[in-house]
């Protein structure tokens, strides 16, 4: 029985001409970002990969210096393109793609795709996810809307009483009929871009796993807006009616909640001002350990605490460089005050985040938008881990130079240079995403909210379909 129900319902969707042109335009429309995407996509990867090893040549390649003056020229830290950004672009295009490292500051991102954009930049960029998480659900509002409202308005209800057609089989049929079409379409999405991914060359991280959790992501978010919008076609008494309310509940979900939720987190965890960021990073660092001034009071402080140390009564006396030492010092006090106002900042962040998804609530949007940035690697968790991974690297690559200082340099020698074949001995600058399972992990709360809102609205919808 219920399979002639589901049958019935996708012929009459087949002869539907709204359905066909509508599904023709979302799929050039998928083209158009599924091409302009990989364009992108290439020339990202192939800036990252010249640029790096541009950088990489650049710094082998320095004739001899003194070690601290190559910790002031600095190198760069770049950000891999990761594959499934060609899926979901995320905040990739706003935080950036390379940090500058050199001595004594720690520097924020910079180069992102955003600052090279004009102002129409803020009305969205079209992509793959920006056509699924948003127009799709339009597809499914159009297949379901009248899914039982039609039957009331052609007076069909009480023929399909009167043939004990049982209610839940009648819901569940026509529920089918509606998911169906959008999963077949999503599934098509999703296997050509992989297909895409797999033939890419220079592609990084690219996993037929990552995807597939991403499809099935986006399968229940599907679900959830299928089994709303027949729900509402139960409660309507016509179809006009019920393709209103499921709009306005898409305009809701997909606009105006995340926008309230937005401000909503920013209000109660707002971030200081760049200014006052600054100042307070200044502040703490004129407390401690100034690696070029040995006659601060820290200075001195580590100067006794190092000569009780090695049992010496001058730092000539010490079994290394203590000029080297002292620099090293300041630097890891340095990258302790940086660390310290840095994760200020990640807190501010993270809190806002958890503020967001506290509200995803009233709208399953929010946990498919976060689950779909983290999964794809493009989210500000990636961008954090990856701003703390180019800070490691950075005091490794410090305490390299420092520490030649201090092993090689000898006690009031001038005009100390490092052999230019050193240089090579840095290791390269390796960034790592985290697993999928680590990624599924911090979303548990992201994927219950959205399971709620798959398994609640379906118990109501059985429930309905029951009184009607």
């Amino acid at each position: 029985m219920m399979k002639n129900i589901v049958l019935k319902e996708l012929k009459e969707l087949i002869r539907d001409g709204r359905f066909k042109i509508a599904s023709i335009i979302l799929l050039v429309l998928l083209l158009i970002a599924t091409v302009t995407g990989v364009n992108q996509y290439k020339k990202n990867t192939e800036q990252y990969s010249i640029s790096k090893t541009k950088e990489r040549n650049i710094w082998e390649t320095q004739s001899e210096k003194n070690p601290h003056s190559a910790a002031h020229y600095g190198t760069y830290a770049f950000k891999p393109q990761f594959a499934l950004s060609l899926f979901d672009y995320g905040v990739t295009q706003y935080t950036g793609s390379s940090i500058f490292l050199e001595a004594h500051n720690r520097n924020e991102a910079s180069f992102s795709e955003a600052s090279d954009q004009t102002s129409l930049a803020r009305f969205g960029t079209l992509s793959i996810n920006f056509v699924l998480i948003y127009l799709f659900p339009l597809i499914i509002i159009l297949i379901g809307y009248n899914a039982y409202t039609k039957e009331f308005e052609l007076k069909t209800f009480t023929l399909l009483k009167s043939q004990s057609v049982h209610p839940v089989k009648l819901a569940l049929g026509k529920w089918l009929a509606t998911f169906l079409p959008i999963l077949l379409l999503t599934a098509l999405v999703f296997i050509t871009t992989g297909i895409i991914l797999s033939n890419l060359q220079g592609v990084a991280f690219f996993s037929w796993m990552s995807l597939s959790v991403l499809f099935f992501t986006y399968t229940l978010y599907y679900a959830v807006i299928t089994t709303l919008t027949v729900l509402i076609s139960m409660w309507s008494k016509s179809s006009g009616v019920s393709l209103v309310s499921s709009l306005v509940i898409w305009v809701l979900f997909s606009f105006i909640t995340p926008k309230i939720a937005t401000n909503f987190a920013n209000s109660n965890h707002p971030y200081p001002s760049k200014s006052e960021f600054a100042s307070r990073i200044a502040e703490d660092k004129q407390k401690g350990l100034d690696g070029h001034n040995p006659w601060s009071k820290a200075a001195k402080q580590l100067e006794i605490e190092t000569l009780k140390e090695y049992g010496v009564d001058s730092i000539s006396q010490l079994p290394f460089n203590y000029a080297g030492y002292r620099m090293q010092k300041g630097e890891e006090f340095e990258a302790q005050v940086y660390d310290k106002h840095y994760s200020i900042l990640n807190d501010i962040a993270v809190n806002q985040n958890q503020t967001y998804k506290n509200l995803s609530f009233i709208s399953p949007f929010v946990p498919i938008r976060f689950l779909s940035m983290d999964i794809a690697n493009t989210s500000n968790n990636l961008h954090w881990k990856f701003t703390q991974a180019a800070e490691a690297y950075r005091l490794e690559k410090q305490k390299f130079l420092n520490y030649d200082i201090k092993d090689n340099m000898k006690v009031g020698e001038r005009g100390y240079t490092m052999g230019a074949d050193k240089f090579k001995k840095l290791p390269k600058f390796k960034f790592t995403p985290p697993l999928l399972s680590e990624i599924l992990s911090e979303n548990r709360q992201n994927i219950l909210f959205i399971a709620l809102w798959l398994v609640l609205p379906f118990i109501g919808l059985i429930m309905t379909s029951k009184k009607i």
